[in-house]
This record gives C-alpha cells, sequence and structure tokens, in this order.
C-alpha cells in the first residue's frame, strides 16, 4: 500500500540567536523532582544552517520539552568556517554551560577539545570512532556520546538501489575533503560499487561557493549525482539541483530532508528522529545525573526509501510502477 511521506522544513527551523525552548516543568507535570524548579543553560553549536541540522537541533529542542526539562538556549552557527566552531565552544566554556549540544562533526570536535568538565551530546556525526570523539561505540568517554547519522545499511541499499534501476551508470560524487565524515562515505561508496556494473568519478570542494562550478564539471562525465551527507555541498543544495534538472541527471540523496529541495530519491534517516533521540541522551544527563561514558553512542534506528515524484520528472527519470510499494512518496507542502 503506498505511504505517503509530507516534509516540511522551513526557516522557522533555523534559529540564529539565543532562543528560550521549554516553558519549564510545572508542579506535577513529571519529569525527575531535582529538574521540577532547575533551568539549564545549553549550548547549541552546528557548522553551519541547512535544512538537515536544522531538523535536528529542532528535534533536540523538542525532546527535552517533551520531557518537561526547563532550558535556555544559545544557538551559534559556525557559518560553514571550521575556525569558527572553536570559538564557539570556547565561548560555551566560558559561559559556563550545562551541557553542549554538537550538531556535526566539526562542532563536536571543536567542543571536546575546548572543555575538561561540560557534558557533550552530539549528532550529525558519520563516524566518531573516525573522527575521535570516542574510542568505540560502546565506549564513549567520559564528557561525549551523541547519535551518529549513517545507518549501517544506508550506502549498500542506495548502491544496491543504483544497480536495479540504473546499471551501468557512473556516479557522480561531490563532497569536501576536509569534512571527515564525508570522507568515511566516500571510501564506503567506492567500497559497494566494487563488483557492480556502477563506477564513481569526483570532485571535491572547499567551499559552498565553490559546489556550483564542481557539479557543472562533475555532470560532464556523470550519469547521476549521489549526494552524501557533506554539510558545505547540502548548503549549496539548490544549485545541483538545478544542474541536475537541466542535464536530466537522477539525483540521489542521503537524507529525505533533501527532497524538499528537489532531490529524486533518498535512502536515509530523518534528522528530526536523529536529533530527538540526542535529546533523549541529554535528558538523562541533565535529569538522571548520567555521565556520557554511560550512554553508548546510537546509530539511526531505521532508513526508508523516500521518492519524490515530481523531482524524477523534472530530471528526466521514468517513473516505475514498483516504486510504489517499496517506497514512499515524498509530498511538497
Amino acid at each position: 500500500m503506498l505511504k505517503k511521506w509530507g516534509i516540511g522544513i522551513t526557516a522557522s527551523t533555523v534559529i540564529l540567536a539565543l532562543t528560550a525552548c521549554g516553558n519549564g516543568n510545572e508542579e506535577g507535570t513529571g519529569g525527575a523532582e531535582d529538574t521540577e524548579e532547575a533551568s539549564f543553560t545549553i549550548g547549541a553549536t552546528q557548522i553551519l544552517e541547512h535544512p538537515s541540522l536544522d531538523a535536528a537541533y529542532k528535534g533536540f529542542q523538542d525532546a527535552l520539552e517533551d520531557a518537561g526539562i526547563n532550558a535556555d538556549y544559545s544557538f551559534q552557527s559556525a557559518q560553514g568556517d571550521p575556525n569558527n566552531t572553536s570559538t564557539i565552544a570556547t565561548n560555551f566554556v566560558s559561559d559556563g554551560v550545562d551541557l553542549i549540544f554538537a550538531n556535526s562533526t566539526p562542532s563536536a570536535i571543536s567542543a571536546l577539545q575546548a572543555t575538561q568538565d561540560i557534558p557533550i551530546v552530539f549528532t550529525s556525526v558519520t563516524d566518531p570512532v573516525e573522527a575521535g570523539l570516542v574510542a568505540a561505540l560502546d565506549e564513549p568517554g567520559e564528557l561525549i556520546t551523541g547519535v551518529r547519522d549513517l545507518h549501517p545499511e544506508a550506502i549498500s541499499d542506495t548502491i544496491a538501489f543504483i544497480e536495479e534501476n540504473f546499471p551501468d551508470s557512473t556516479i557522480g560524487l561531490v563532497y569536501n575533503a576536509g569534512e571527515s565524515n564525508s570522507v568515511v562515505q566516500i571510501d564506503a561508496i567506492k567500497g559497494e560499487v566494487e563488483g557492480t556494473s556502477l563506477s564513481t568519478t569526483e570532485r571535491t570542494v572547499a567551499t559552498s561557493a565553490d559546489v556550483q562550478s564542481a557539479a557543472t564539471a562533475l555532470a560532464d562525465d556523470a550519469d547521476l549525482i549521489y549526494l552524501v551527507t557533506d554539510n558545505t555541498v547540502i548548503s549549496a543544495l539548490e544549485s545541483i539541483v538545478g544542474i541536475a534538472n537541466d542535464r536530466d541527471l537522477p539525483l540521489i540523496a542521503s537524507d529525505p530532508e533533501s527532497l524538499d529541495s528537489g532531490a529524486f530519491a533518498a535512502f536515509g534517516v530523518d534528522f528530526h528522529t536523529l536529533g530527538y533521540q540526542a535529546g533523549e541522551m541529554a535528558v538523562e544527563i541533565l535529569s538522571e545525573d548520567k555521565s556520557p561514558s554511560e550512554l553508548p553512542v546510537q546509530s539511526p534506528a531505521e532508513i526508508n526509501l523516500v521518492i519524490n515524484r515530481e523531482a524524477a520528472e523534472a530530471q528526466g527519470i521514468e517513473w516505475k510502477d514498483e516504486w510504489e510499494d517499496a517506497a514512499s512518496t515524498y509530498e511538497s507542502n
């Protein structure tokens, strides 16, 4: 039976200044007894603002509000500059925040380097072990834990989908080689492609300003484009969508939020859910006095194939009836 999944990521999810979220826990409404009158200050940092990260931040806030946690948020975006993440983290330490929510790999790394006593919960991190954040997924550090954004089967399922529906294709990959999470995904894609009829070609970028020219060059050599969860690239997603539509190139993403901007399909996770999972971990730290070391790093609970019918038409993709049963259909709000 056909399922429907509407994704509503709007500018209202982007919070650009100090924000108070959650109205507190009134007496008798639940929550830990020692937090009914307590108020926590949370430093929220992310590498930049784009729909996926913004959805994760909103999910984090929703989890704390649902748990009755009274929290004031100090939100800071690094505006795409990794150097700014260190300044943001240092400021949070100076301000004495109670917890840091690090929404991206660069943000988490800088937070961990900046503090020796403030707990950190991350998400939107692909491989926290490779990034040096934790020793192992089940052995987080004394100060840091969180939720990774890569489901163990996401890349293999995506390559299988491409092999089945677009055999003998050259997959175009564009990413920032300075983002460790992106390099991990690119290496995994290349490994999954081995032994199939598929091949890959790639271009790298350093800033979001490089994305359009890199994607234009990539379109000359690729039959479709597969986007990993690269913060630099996703921040310029609209330009890639325009190229994909002009060149009739299927655009496959790693997160369903990208369908809102015009990607064709995504075998990915819901970033609001990732943020909510991270928020639940923060609740345990704030209200139950748990140490991050007691909370193993989590992975996404599930992945879903979502297909944007309008984008398929715009990218010259012939619709297949079997997709009706195999995928959820994206609906624009």
